[in-house]
């Protein structure tokens, strides 16, 4: 096995949560948050394996029994935002309230300080770099947002592929982007959602391998969801709708395989190790 430790992370929100609908849908959904949370939940504590858990606010104000649960249980509990908007549509200053409100939502359920951030939909962009100085003056330590290829939703193409710290205003703030193995002259995302359903878990071993040979850690990350394939489908367009789906029998397979064959742990375990700076 190799030593190095890769980050295991999952964003927690429901599967409606995330398909670019207006939160006065969501209603209209069945929750079934539980059945991937349990499933999840109960495989890392067999395999002994802590994780960091992105919670979206609209989540722990609906299940902070939830959220007690996973700090309880050793995993680090950090802030997926509040409502699952794009930071570059809702704007710097609604921004900083959302980012305000969910980590102290979080901060008093778990009794536990936050450290870390990621956008909902990975929306930290370059016309939004303004989201760096909201989570320094935040009293965030890390986020894990920016995602170094072409998307319509996200994507910052030329971003640092590695673990690098953003300087802002005398602050700074580590940012662990979002894992891509470089072919050729593109950057090949592989390691969550959709692309780890896409590609072969030939593939996925190979990616880890190639970066941890060069003592690069991966953060791989997936959705509650995706250990629950038998949830609705709805009527969305194509390019939601295949993303959302597609393969989402494999996910715990190749999840299973993964954390066979590599080692994980929590995201501030990854990037502050060195100085003992565990959030517990």
């Amino acid at each position: 096995m190799p030593d190095t430790l890769n980050a295991l992370t999952v964003d927690v929100e429901d599967w409606f949560q995330g398909l670019e609908l207006d939160a006065g849908d969501w209603r209209r959904f069945e929750p079934r948050l539980g059945i991937g949370m349990e499933a999840l939940l109960s495989l890392l504590e067999s395999k002994r394996i802590r994780a960091t858990f992105f919670v979206l606010g609209s989540v722990a104000q609906r299940h902070p029994q939830l959220v007690k649960r996973i700090a309880a249980e050793g995993h680090e509990v950090a802030t997926h935002g509040l409502t699952h908007r794009f930071v570059y549509e809702i704007g710097r200053e609604q921004f900083q309230r959302e980012v305000r409100a969910s980590v102290h939502l979080l901060e008093d359920i778990t009794g536990k300080r936050v450290l870390g951030h990621r956008a909902p939909f990975f929306s930290v962009t370059r016309s939004c770099w303004w989201a760096f100085e909201v989570l320094a003056a935040e009293g965030l330590r890390y986020d894990s947002s920016i995602f170094p290829v072409h998307n319509y939703r996200y994507g910052i193409p030329d971003a640092p592929r590695f673990p690098f710290t953003v300087n802002v205003d005398g602050m700074s703030l580590a940012e662990f982007p979002i894992s891509t193995v470089r072919v050729g002259r593109l950057n090949i995302p592989f390691s969550g959602g959709f692309y780890l359903r896409f590609w072969p878990y030939s593939l996925l071993k190979w990616s880890i391998r190639r970066l941890n040979q060069s003592n690069q850690p991966v953060v791989v990350y997936l959705h509650p969801w995706e250990l629950d394939p038998e949830h609705p489908r709805v009527p969305l367009p194509r390019r939601i709708s295949m993303t959302h789906y597609y393969n989402l029998d494999s996910t715990w397979q190749k999840l299973v395989r993964l954390l066979r064959d590599f080692r994980f742990g929590r995201v501030d375990d990854v990037l502050f190790r060195a100085e003992g700076a565990r959030s517990n």
